[in-house]
């Protein structure tokens, strides 16, 4: 009788499948135990063979180990200028066309300098606080920080508040009101900071843990002929390091109150700012005499407003390359960051990158005030693990991050680095 074809297709298929499954379990019983216990019946091997196929390649070598990334967009200066800013944030990726958060960003950071020289003031700060309220319900996160120009207003000092944005608040009074115990002055207090130090990795805390940590085990080690903290790390931890900070002005390697960073900047300028706000307001200058600070601001208080205080430092981008390069190792390595990102001194060409990436100053004059570059930097960070060919090996990673300038009709690559580092990270 003759066979139909289904059988002829079953008896010519079946073989060489039985031999399959035969090299299969040989090839690939150490790496895969589960599989050289399959009993007959298609079910259990259709689950296997799928489950298989749908692993990430990371999960077969350790179970757990899979790749981590996280996305990080900065913009600096604005000055009154909320169509210029929306702008940069649209084609950042940070909002839609509403202006609303996206999601696509996994932190969107602001170095101050959000008023002044534009009438946009009120409209930056409120969106600035609604964007801060729909990262949160996407997992992401908002920083922003005052810039010199928010503490020269919080002090009294009005010389570059235009009066068509005095009108905006309804009266001179009714600004001194909103910036001090209004609105925009309890969203300083509560929401922004002088200082932050944003981890790449989970695995070393939330933003803004201070650094040097209380409990760690640092290493010394020695470079040209200085022995000390200029260069510890953390031996245990190879991710110490893998941070960023923020600030405005810049952090200069003679400047007092540096560590714990950023939680000491962050508590002098915390109780600096309440005292400002919670006394009574002095009339704006000008017209009027240039205000006195309270009798209770400390020596420390007003060295952040000093010209090497983080406001108003501007040496990182006017010291020459040699100086700046050889300076900058210290201040990292004091921060437990790995590049410091900062606005204050435009470039009203682009985003400037400094030492391979370690000083990257993001003030590009996108207000109108100044007609420079719209910008926004761009910082992609992963950490991915190695397949090991010993499964009892150490768990191996490739730790990379991708630094962009990105502007309305390009996008330009600042630096790449990648290295390899060594240890348990499965958990993040």
């Amino acid at each position: 009788m003759a066979l139909s074809r289904r059988t002829l297709f079953l008896f010519t298929i079946t073989p060489p499948f039985i031999l399959f499954l035969l090299l299969y379990r040989v090839e690939f019983n150490i790496l895969l135990p589960d599989l050289s216990q399959l009993t007959s019946g298609s079910r259990v091997l259709t689950g296997q063979l799928s489950a298989l196929l749908h692993r990430p390649m990371a999960s077969v070598q350790s179970g757990l180990a899979k790749p981590f990334v996280r996305h990080i967009v900065a913009v600096g200066d604005l000055h009154g200028d909320f169509p210029n800013a929306r702008r940069v944030l649209q084609f950042s990726g940070v909002v839609d066309e509403y202006g609303n958060w996206t999601g696509h960003a996994d932190f969107f950071v602001q170095t101050g300098d959000i008023i002044d020289r534009g009438d946009d003031t009120i409209a930056l700060f409120d969106w600035m606080d609604q964007l801060r309220a729909q990262a949160v319900s996407t997992g992401g996160t908002v920083l922003t920080h005052l810039g010199n120009h928010e503490w020269m207003n919080a002090m009294g000092d009005w010389r570059y508040v235009y009066p068509t944005e005095i009108m905006t608040f309804g009266s001179v009074s009714a600004r001194k009101k909103m910036i001090s115990t209004g609105r925009i002055g309890r969203s300083w207090a509560m929401n922004y900071t002088t200082a932050s130090r944003l981890p790449l990795h989970p695995s070393i805390g939330p933003p803004n843990t201070p650094y040097p940590p209380t409990s760690t085990h640092l290493h010394y080690q020695k470079d040209d002929d200085v022995v000390g903290n200029d260069h510890y790390h953390d031996e245990h931890d190879p991710l110490s390091h893998s941070a960023l900070s923020f600030v405005h002005g810049g952090l200069s390697p003679t400047y007092g109150d540096l560590t714990p960073f950023p939680s000491r900047i962050n508590e002098l300028s915390d109780s600096f700012l309440a005292k400002l706000q919670n006394r009574q307001q002095p009339s704006p200058h000008p017209p009027n005499p240039y205000p006195v600070l309270p009798l209770s601001t400390t020596r420390e208080e007003t060295e952040l407003l000093e010209s090497n205080g983080p406001l108003w430092y501007r040496g990182w981008a006017l010291e020459s390359e040699e100086k700046v390069c050889a300076d900058v190792k210290k201040v990292l390595a004091k921060t437990g960051t790995r590049r410091m990102i900062m606005g204050h001194t435009p470039d009203f060409n682009g985003i400037v990158a400094r030492c391979n990436g370690k000083i990257i100053i993001i003030d590009t004059g996108i207000s109108h005030a100044y007609g420079g570059a719209l910008s926004a930097l761009s910082i992609h960070y992963s950490l991915t693990p190695i397949i090991a060919n010993d499964p009892g090996s150490e768990q191996r990673w490739i730790e990379k991050e991708v630094v962009s300038a990105l502007y309305p009709d390009r996008q330009e690559l600042l630096v790449t680095d990648e290295r390899e580092v060594v240890g348990d990270f499965r958990a993040y």
